[in-house]
């Protein structure tokens, strides 16, 4: 009864220390992640400030809108040029004539768009961009940076392959549970 006593403690006390250790690990992994995301903005933000006042289409890939919104913050703390941000409405037809209104006469340093992966027409809009790409590349003389998730990368890839090939790369941060999902 003794010696098994004895392996239940020390049984305890393994577990205690295993599960110590994986807070630690995760810890240790999560502060990765975010110096990771951190390096990440900042590269967005050089990409930005490189363009010049040239137009350029920067894509990146978040799955999470609190996701996007967090690094949109990062990014004009990290940007030193005005960065203007515009959530594209659902009932989206063209992504051309929603920018072209949401700016009038105003011309900013870098523009972020947002809201791409609740516009029901989405295949619309993503043709008609790829359509209208040369009037975007006129029109703003400054960079265009569109939040996508995976499921947009894809349509663009699909749908609109050529917009899809001006984005010199893509920016990608993962989500905690993304994380997660690789660390099983």
């Amino acid at each position: 009864m003794n010696v098994l006593g004895d392996c239940t403690d020390k049984f305890d006390i393994l577990l205690d220390k295993l599960i110590k250790t994986k807070l630690m690990i995760g810890l240790v992994d999560s502060q990765n992640y975010a110096v990771n995301d951190r390096a990440i903005v900042q590269r967005l933000a050089r990409a930005i400030m490189l363009s010049n006042g040239e137009f350029s289409l920067l894509l990146a890939c978040c799955n999470s809108v609190d996701k996007q919104e967090q690094v949109v913050s990062v990014l004009k703390e990290f940007s030193t040029v005005d960065v203007k941000e515009v959530v594209i409405s659902p009932k989206a037809k063209t992504l051309y004539s929603n920018v072209v209104s949401a700016l009038g006469s105003t011309q900013p340093d870098a523009l972020v768009i947002r809201g791409l992966e609740s516009v029901e027409a989405v295949n619309q809009l993503i043709i008609s961009t790829n359509l209208m790409r040369d009037e975007l590349a006129k029109r703003l003389k400054f960079p265009l940076l569109l939040f996508v998730n995976e499921e947009i990368l894809r349509k663009l890839v699909w749908l609109a392959p050529d917009l899809k090939d001006w984005a010199a790369s893509t920016f990608r941060f993962e989500t905690c549970l993304q994380r997660e999902l690789l660390n099983c």
